[in-house]
C-alpha cells in the first residue's frame, strides 16, 4: 500500500465505511450540544470526555457509576423503522440506577454498534439520547459508534450507556437509612418502559398475533407501536428533589424482577416492605399483555413494573410532602405501602387486589 488511499478503501471494501460514521458525528453536534453544562470541557472529537468536578457543591464527593442497554425492546424500533425515542430509554436505564444512590448524574457516554453506519439513523438515535440527557440534567460528553459487517444485518443494532454520578459521602441513599414504619411511595411509570420486552413481544406479536402499526382497543397510544415505543419516564431529577426536600431514605428502581425483586435491595435485614395492590390500577398494556397470553399474576408481577417505575422511601412525617412534590413536579404518585419490623431477613409482601378487579 503506497498511499492513504488505499487503506481506506480497503476497509470499505470489507463493509466499513469510515466517511459515514464521520458524517453522523457533524448531524449529532447540535443534540449533543443541548446537554452541555457548565462543568463540561472541550466537545466531541476527542479521545475521552472531560468534566470538571464541582468540590464547593460536592465537598466529599463519592462517584457513582452505571451501565446499561435497552434490550429488545430496540426490536420494535427496529421493525418499524422509528428510532427517535430509543435513546431516551437508554439514559434512563442508567440515569435512574445512579439516582437510586442519592448521585446526581453528571455525564454519559453511549455506544452503538451496526451492521452499516446509516448517518441519519445514528444522529436521529444520539438525538434522542441527548433529549434524555437533557431531561436528567447530565452531560452527554462521548460516544462511539462501531460498524460490525458480517456480524450483524445492515439494518441492525445495539446500543449501550455507560454513566457517572456523585454524591457527597454523609448523603448516600439505601438500605442502611431504612427504618420499620417508612412509607412507601410510588412513582408511576410511562408504560413497559424497557424491561421484559422479551415477554411482551412474544405475548402480542407472536402468540397473539398482533400487528405493531394497528391501533388495539383499550389502548390511548394510535398503534400498539406507539404504545411499545412509550418512552422510559426518566425519575433522576424529581429523586433528587425527594432527596433534597423531603429527605428520603432510599429509593428502588424498578426494572426487571418486578417491585418485590427491586424494592427488597434497599431493604436492611430486619426491615419488610408490605406492598398494597389496591393503591392503583396497572395501565391497559399490562392487561393486554395479560389477557392476551393467559399469564398469571405472578408470572407478571415478577418481570414487568405494572405501572409503578420508581418507589422512594421516606419517614411517615414526610409522606404527604412527597406525594405533593411528585404530583406538583408531574410524577403521579401515591401512597404504596409501608416496612415494618421483621424477624429475619428483609422481605417484600404484595397484598390484596389491584383498584381493578379483573387482576
Amino acid at each position: 500500500m503506497t498511499t492513504d488511499d488505499q487503506p481506506r478503501d480497503a476497509y470499505a471494501r470489507a463493509g466499513v465505511d469510515i466517511a459515514a460514521g464521520d458524517r453522523a458525528v457533524e448531524l449529532m453536534k447540535s443534540s449533543v450540544a443541548r446537554t452541555e453544562r457548565p462543568e463540561t470541557i472541550g466537545g466531541l472529537g476527542g479521545f475521552a470526555g472531560l468534566f470538571r468536578l464541582d468540590l464547593a457543591k460536592y465537598p466529599q464527593p463519592v462517584l457513582a457509576s452505571s451501565t446499561d442497554g435497552v434490550g429488545t425492546k430496540l426490536a420494535v424500533a427496529q421493525a418499524l423503522d422509528r428510532h427517535d425515542t430509543i435513546g431516551i430509554d437508554l439514559v434512563a436505564m442508567v440515569v435512574d440506577d445512579l439516582v437510586v444512590a442519592g448521585a446526581e448524574p453528571l455525564v454519559l457516554t453511549d455506544y452503538i454498534a451496526t451492521g452499516k453506519v446509516d448517518a441519519r439513523k445514528i444522529a436521529t438515535i444520539v438525538g434522542g439520547v441527548a433529549d434524555g440527557c437533557v431531561q436528567a440534567g447530565c452531560a452527554l460528553v462521548g460516544g462511539e459508534t462501531a460498524e460490525h459487517p458480517g456480524v450483524m444485518g445492515v439494518d441492525e443494532y445495539d446500543i449501550s450507556g455507560t454513566g457517572v454520578g456523585v454524591v457527597n459521602a454523609d448523603a448516600i441513599l439505601g438500605p442502611e437509612r431504612v427504618r420499620a414504619g417508612d412509607v412507601l411511595i410510588a412513582m408511576a411509570s410511562s408504560g413497559l418502559h424497557s424491561n421484559g420486552y422479551s415477554l411482551v413481544r412474544q405475548v402480542l406479536l407472536e402468540q397473539g398475533g398482533l400487528d405493531l402499526r394497528a391501533p388495539v382497543p383499550g389502548i390511548e397510544a394510535p398503534t400498539l407501536g406507539d404504545e411499545l415505543l412509550t418512552p422510559t419516564r426518566i425519575y433522576a431529577l424529581d429523586c433528587l428533589a425527594l432527596a433534597a426536600e423531603c429527605g428520603a431514605h432510599a429509593f428502588a428502581h424498578i426494572t426487571g424482577g418486578g417491585l418485590a425483586g427491586n424494592l427488597v435491595r434497599v431493604l436492611p435485614d430486619g426491615v419488610a416492605a408490605v406492598v398494597d395492590r389496591s393503591t392503583w390500577t396497572p395501565q391497559p398494556i399490562f392487561d393486554l399483555v395479560r389477557t392476551t397470553g393467559s399469564l398469571p399474576r405472578d408470572d407478571l408481577e415478577r418481570a414487568l413494573n405494572l405501572g409503578v417505575g420508581m418507589v422512594a422511601v421516606v419517614a411517615p412525617e414526610r409522606a404527604d410532602d412527597a406525594v405533593a412534590l411528585l404530583i406538583d413536579r408531574g410524577v403521579p404518585a401515591w401512597r404504596l405501602g409501608e416496612t415494618s419490623a421483621a424477624q429475619a431477613a428483609a422481605s417484600v409482601r404484595l397484598v390484596g387486589d389491584y383498584a381493578d378487579t379483573r387482576w
